[in-house]
């Protein structure tokens, strides 16, 4: 294969494969020097340059000019290296040119071999690369099967497969093969791998927080920004959200006009409600609202060292502010980081059970 033709190839493969052209020459590269340094005891002294603009490429050994041979895979004699370069003197470092026939003979039996996995090699590379710019972010894949068994569903991101676990679903979720679902890349394992390892989920606090990215432009463009997440998946979470922009109220950005933005989060997770609350820098005023949609009479900062706080809510506001077995006081208390002992107007009880 003269260089045309080998260039016009690795353009097919750019073309139908989707490798980058520098990848794909990578790869091969890596290949090629493999391949050739098994005739070389797999001496590092084999290289390779692949330029694909100019349809070249060289493969060539490097020795070492030497007064006395030690070793005939690295070294030659001065008047050895005359031949390669003009008065080579000792010390010099000389490349010898692999013709192409020569690189045919040495890897006749394995040509195929090598260009095969000089392929894998840049595809694998894209892969890691399309992992690594997708950490925390959601990304859209198809569900490809559901193990009944266990529930866990196994789906296609682009050339390869991953799972979602049943603990990574949202409670009472179904799937079937080929719904397409959004998901949230929690984290990538063995980048030193040919494929590494993607954990996904639907139930990850970052998931909320990138679909109100894409839903809502003001947080987007960083108008409005998000303080902070917590959540219960599947049945509640939280939102706190800030604007230094006076004129942009950051809960109505983010709820949308008639409800239509935090709607449409909510029908991509199945219905899950979602709280939005205005963040502020007084802990009191951020602990009230955290607690909505129960109304809060006031807050006491009772030890700020131990971030813990006392709340007092109207007596038939209380089971709202704690929520369906705690859930909202708990959620209020991760979303501010503080904890918190609610207690009715009336002082009747002891303070409820602390949430933190």
């Amino acid at each position: 294969m003269n260089n045309n033709e080998f260039f016009d190839a690795l353009q097919l493969l750019v073309r139908e494969k989707k490798i980058p052209m520098d990848a794909l020459c990578e790869g091969i590269q890596r290949a090629i020097v493999t391949a050739v340094k098994r005739d070389y005891n797999n001496k590092d002294i084999v290289y390779c340059d692949i330029d694909p603009e100019k349809k070249e490429m060289r493969v060539y050994i490097r020795k070492n000019v030497v007064s006395e041979i030690t070793d005939a895979d690295t070294d030659l004699l001065p008047e050895q290296a005359e031949k390669y370069k003009r008065n080579a003197l000792l010390g010099d470092i000389v490349e010898i040119e692999l013709e192409t026939k020569e690189i045919s003979r040495i890897a006749a039996d394995k040509g195929k071999h090598v260009l095969r996995q000089g392929i894998r090699e840049a595809e694998h590379s894209q892969i890691r690369d399309e992992f690594q710019s997708r950490l925390q972010e959601i990304i859209t894949v198809k569900v490809q099967r559901v193990d009944a068994s266990t529930g866990d569903v196994i789906v296609e991101i682009g050339r390869v497969e991953a799972v979602l676990p049943q603990n990574e679903q949202l409670p009472d979720e179904t799937f079937r093969e080929g719904d397409l679902i959004k998901v949230y890349v929690v984290d990538i394992k063995d980048l030193s791998r040919k494929v590494p390892k993607v954990t996904i989920s639907r139930t990850h606090p970052g998931l909320v927080r990138r679909l109100f990215e894409q839903e809502v432009p003001e947080i987007y463009d960083g108008t409005v920004e998000v303080k902070s997440i917590s959540r219960e998946a599947g049945f509640r979470s939280k939102i706190a959200v800030f604007s230094a922009d006076e004129d942009v109220d950051p809960v109505g950005a983010c709820i949308g006009p008639r409800g239509a933005r935090v709607n449409k989060i909510v029908d991509m997770l199945s219905g899950e409600k979602i709280d939005i609350v205005r963040y502020s820098e007084d802990p009191a005023e951020f602990i009230a609202a955290a607690l909505a949609p129960a109304d809060v009479l006031s807050v006491e900062i009772a030890e700020p060292a131990e971030r813990a706080c006392r709340v007092v809510v109207p007596d038939n506001q209380l089971s709202l502010a704690i929520g369906n077995k705690g859930q909202n006081a708990r959620l209020a208390a991760r979303l501010t980081g503080w904890k918190i002992d609610i207690k009715p107007e009336s002082g009747g009880q002891e303070p409820v059970i602390n949430f933190d």
